[in-house]
């Protein structure tokens, strides 16, 4: 199934497709920006190519490359899309360091929630969030979501262990993305 570009106030989100893994494989190389990922390097070109066949195959996940001009800067993308219970998991990543903190996650999450409720007319959208990655937090709070509680010590990270904060989003509670 051919997904179409979604398009933001300053961003257009476009499917991931294979040019993109050479810029994912960098970022999650980065230390600075796994710092705020659940996630650690090294990862290889080989193992995000076989990633990506895999991706491919699957029919609850939705990933899009995330683009200011012609620049891939990052990706969002919707996860373990449950059509019967009308749920889904969010992530995002900006890779481009240069682009941090300028709103272009945010418009970014925008985007991919009005896509999420509208057209997929899902009903939650969930994330986990790094307790210290404050510049999340407030993006996402931002767009509306609300914290669910607190997985505590879940991920060790630069040895050590740190909690993950659950948030999510409820439809009725998305009527401000439309307005947008």
């Amino acid at each position: 199934m051919q997904r179409e570009p979604l398009r933001g106030e300053h961003i257009v989100l476009r499917p991931l497709e294979v040019e993109h893994l050479a810029r994912c494989v960098k970022w999650f190389n980065d230390s600075d920006v796994t710092y705020f990922l659940g996630r650690e390097g090294p990862l290889t070109m080989a193992e995000e190519e076989r990633w990506f066949s895999e991706y491919r195959q699957k029919i609850d996940e939705e990933i899009y490359a995330l683009h200011v001009g012609d620049v891939h800067i990052g990706n969002v993308g919707l996860h373990r899309i449950d059509r019967v219970n009308r749920k889904a998991d969010v992530g995002i990543v900006i890779g481009e360091r240069d682009y941090w903190s300028k709103g272009y996650g945010t418009d970014a999450m925008r985007t991919i929630l009005r896509y999420a409720f509208d057209r997929l007319r899902l009903h939650k959208v969930s994330l986990d969030v790094l307790e210290y990655n404050t510049r999340a937090l407030r993006s996402y709070e931002k767009c509306g979501f609300g914290r669910e509680g607190v997985r505590r010590d879940e991920l060790l990270k630069r040895k050590r262990f740190v909690n993950l904060v659950r948030m999510s989003l409820l439809t009725r509670h998305a009527c401000e993305l439309r307005e947008r």
